[in-house]
């Protein structure tokens, strides 16, 4: 398997302000063997960039020698492709279309895609949307960004967040099978599931359906987003989950989405990847 890094995890990557090129010569200097960059409606890469401007980030990374495993966003948080607002489902939808193609401008084939949300946990002042109205809008996003999925050969890769939805493996399992598109995935995030589950069951569910994996720990004691901490320091059952993952023969990209940034952070978690993946 291939250990990488967010580009969330390193200085201004939340706030999509930190140089592409820097960010991909620290994650090869501190021995990480992939990046998983991040786009957004506005920053240094966004759903605006010209096949050359990626072509660039591309030739970029085969010199530092790394490489770009999948394109991340979380656009979808504040324009939800579950929104009651029509003119919102509509702007998601078509970012999402030219994420897609920059994606596959960047040779990457995983696009990470919060499909929609029941609610969001860390904006209280967003809209609640009904279960079954966001499990049918969400299909209805889906099903619209499939022609171009296809037609880029990137695939769709839904990520367990805590929105409330998709809340355990076999509805993910359903829902991904529903589609009946090699380009729709899953992108399972360990240390997501902790609260209400157990990794090492997802993955043996979900199975083959899993493009991509997030690494990252959760102490169930704390129960909220303070609960999130650093690989080995929270009570995911890593030994679990390599077995999991070796029986259900996975063995791509295991990239670390540990937030939120600290000087440090980065080259600790890489050193422990190394430990438990390599």
């Amino acid at each position: 398997m291939k250990i990488g890094i967010s580009y969330w995890m390193l200085e201004g990557g939340l706030e999509a302000r930190r140089s592409i090129h820097h960010a991909m010569q620290q994650a090869r200097d501190l021995g990480y063997d992939s990046i998983e960059l991040a786009i957004a409606s506005e920053g240094v890469l966004t759903d605006r960039m010209t096949r050359a401007q990626c072509e660039d980030i591309r030739a970029g990374a085969d010199r530092i020698g790394i490489e770009i495993s999948s394109l991340a966003s979380g656009e979808s948080w504040t324009l939800s492709p579950t929104a009651d607002n029509l003119e919102v489902r509509r702007r998601i939808l078509d970012f999402t279309r030219r994420s897609l193609q920059v994606a596959q401008w960047l040779h990457t084939d995983s696009y990470l895609f919060v499909p929609g949300a029941v609610d969001v946990f860390f904006r209280p002042e967003a809209e609640v949307v009904p279960y079954d109205v966001c499990y049918q809008r969400a299909t209805e996003a889906i099903r619209d960004l499939l022609p171009i999925a296809e037609k880029t050969g990137v695939t769709i890769c839904i990520e367990n967040v805590w929105n409330k939805f998709l809340l355990s493996p076999l509805e993910m399992r359903d829902f991904i099978d529903g589609f009946s598109s090699e380009y729709v995935g899953a992108y399972f995030d360990v240390g997501n599931v902790l609260l209400t589950g157990y990794p090492d069951q997802w993955i043996r569910i979900l199975g083959k359906r899993i493009k991509r994996i997030h690494v990252k720990d959760f102490r169930r004691s704390v129960g909220t987003i303070d609960g999130f901490v650093d690989l080995l320091q929270g009570d995911v059952d890593f030994d679990a989950v390599k077995q999991a993952l070796g029986d259900v023969g996975y063995d791509g990209y295991i990239t670390a989405e540990v937030l939120p940034h600290e000087s440090d952070r980065p080259a600790r978690t890489a050193e422990t990847m190394k430990q438990l993946f390599k």
